[in-house]
């Protein structure tokens, strides 16, 4: 089987995700959903997101995330090449901060 052919979404989740209203209703829901490490792995890469699209260099976003140069290097080929969803979320953080 190729490892690399995606098995249809699950929308359902991406739906539920929709429904949450607050902070707190979206911090317990992916509490439930997820384990510790795989909610510090997607923090993790957030965080190294948000100080790429900062402009911020490898050697420091190491020193402030802690991420690998691995991680540091998958989320830039993903704010680079990727389908636009950081974009997204920083355009409307930004737009929601001005």
């Amino acid at each position: 089987m190729n490892k690399h052919i995606r098995k249809p979404r699950n929308e359902k989740l991406y739906e539920a995700i929709l429904k949450l209203e607050t902070m707190d209703e979206c911090m317990r829901f992916f509490d439930d959903l997820c384990t510790v490490s795989e909610l510090m792995a997607m923090e993790q890469r957030y965080q190294v997101a948000a100080c790429l699209n900062d402009g911020m260099i490898y050697n420091d976003i190491l020193a402030q995330t802690g991420a690998s140069s691995a991680t540091i290097s998958r989320v830039n080929r993903s704010l680079q090449y990727g389908k636009g969803g950081y974009a997204v979320v920083f355009d409307r953080l930004r737009e929601k901060d001005s």
